[in-house]
């Protein structure tokens, strides 16, 4: 290519940020504008980890190197198919690469499900990272709770839920938060999984780190602890597995100390009913499952009805469906070959890529998004030559059709200087950093 590209990544999670390093560390001559719906760059690492987690945020440091970068821009406060459709970026890139993640919860369809009080855990994780466009304030009257599912998010929202507020005070989360959690009237969590011990999708630290708290006794219950021969064979091809099932077999072994907090792990129930009175979640209704000698989990016919006031499901993410672009509906993915997106023709959508959960659907850690941010860029830059020029390649040009529709992006500099100010703001309190959260004033420190 006697040119230079130019390359739209659009998000500016771990996905896009590692999209945009590998197309920047090629032999090409490329610049790369990545644009977040966000004020702020980072997303699920920002919004979506929980706040008592520095070590995974570490991350943020090398995502920071990358975005530091000459020939990458960032863009935030622009959304695409609101602010900017397919058709607006072909005039300004060769090739856009989405990779915009998944945000939402995914449905769980059982009776009760839309009963006050049943949550779903990307709301509550958006609430307490302090996500601009979710509600600034969460009722926390429930005594006893229930989460559903067995992944590290759901370890994370039952976490957090037990957790006291001034035991995040050391974190980042903001005012709003606090003053939440310092009302919260949870005394008992009970985190369901539908299967066993060694079919839990918990990693060995998260499962570690939920008996770290001074303030919480974690309840592994016996009844269900089964493991079957497809369970032993998880344990013995898997180092991970193993972790976890003897970090869970520690927690049934240790007598409960009395603390303030208890979390309580349950085995073989399967969530089927949220039990309401006037409309109002009362309670929740499993039925007891058993493996069946490959580590898959059939039902018994035996229920058991429990008595709490809230729920929370935890049984996955799901992408937003993205204007202009084919969609499966039931993976919650663009359809795509390798990252290139396929058209409902069967064919490649020219100039049109994806990478990270809108490619493969919500699984797997960041490490994964690695290399299917390198699968995705291959296959671009093996296109080279069936790219359509652009009409208005300048940087500038984007630039000024943003500032024609009256759009307040946000810059990397501008990120700085917010990030500057929530610093500050910590450390005034003797905190690491008070998140900001309105839009507005995201917007208005960033652009000042």
């Amino acid at each position: 290519m006697g040119r230079q590209l130019r390359v739209a990544v659009i998000g500016a999670g771990p996905a896009g940020i590692y999209a945009s390093d590998i197309l920047t560390q090629s032999d090409i001559d490329v610049r790369v504008d990545i644009i977040e719906r966000d004020p702020t760059p980072f997303g699920l690492i920002r919004y979506g980890v929980a706040p008592d987690h520095p070590r995974i945020k570490e991350i943020i440091k090398a995502l920071k190197r990358v975005l530091s970068n000459g020939e990458i821009r960032f863009i935030g406060n622009v959304d695409y198919g609101t602010d900017l459709k397919l058709d607006d970026l072909r005039l300004f890139y060769d090739a856009v690469v989405f990779a915009t993640g998944a945000r939402k919860d995914r449905p769980m369809d059982i009776p009760g499900i839309d009963l006050r009080g049943s949550y779903g855990a990307a709301d509550f994780v958006a609430w307490y990272d302090g996500h601009p466009d979710t509600h600034t304030e969460w009722l926390l009257e429930a005594e006893s709770v229930a989460v559903l599912g067995a992944g590290n998010v759901a370890l994370d929202v039952a976490r957090m839920l037990a957790k006291t507020a001034d035991e995040l005070l050391v974190t980042e989360i903001p005012d709003n938060v606090h003053r939440g959690l310092s009302k919260n009237a949870v005394r008992d969590v009970h985190l369901f999984a539908r299967r066993g011990p060694a079919q839990v999708k918990f990693t060995p630290m998260e499962l570690r780190e939920l008996g770290h708290s001074p303030n919480i006794d974690v309840i592994v219950h016996p009844e269900g602890f089964e493991l079957d021969e497809g369970s032993m064979e998880a344990i013995r091809a898997s180092k991970s597995v193993k972790l976890v099932v003897d970090t869970l077999q520690n927690y049934i072994a240790k007598d409960p100390e009395g603390k303030k907090h208890r979390v309580h792990i349950h085995f073989c129930q399967s969530p089927v009913e949220v039990l309401g009175e006037g409309g109002q979640v009362v309670g929740l209704r499993t039925e007891r499952t058993e493996l069946d000698g490959t580590g898959n989990a059939r039902g018994t016919g035996e229920f058991i009805d429990w008595p709490v006031q809230a729920v929370y499901r935890a049984v996955g993410y799901l992408s937003d469906d993205l204007a202009g672009l084919p969609f499966d509906n039931v993976r919650g993915v663009v359809p795509n070959d390798g990252g290139r997106v396929i058209d409902i023709d069967g064919g490649a959508l020219p100039g049109a890529y994806v990478t990270g959960w809108i490619k493969r659907g919500p699984i797997g850690l960041i490490g994964h998004t690695k290399s299917d941010a390198a699968q995705t860029i291959e296959l671009l830059l093996s296109d080279l030559d069936t790219l359509v020029a652009p009409e208005q390649p300048e940087p500038e040009a984007v630039d000024r059709y943003l500032d024609s529709r009256d759009i307040a992006f946000t810059t990397w500099e501008g990120w700085e200087k917010l990030d500057s100010h929530e610093l500050a703001q910590g450390e005034a309190q003797g905190r690491e950093r008070i998140k900001v959260v309105p839009r507005a004033d995201m917007v208005r420190i960033s652009r000042a």
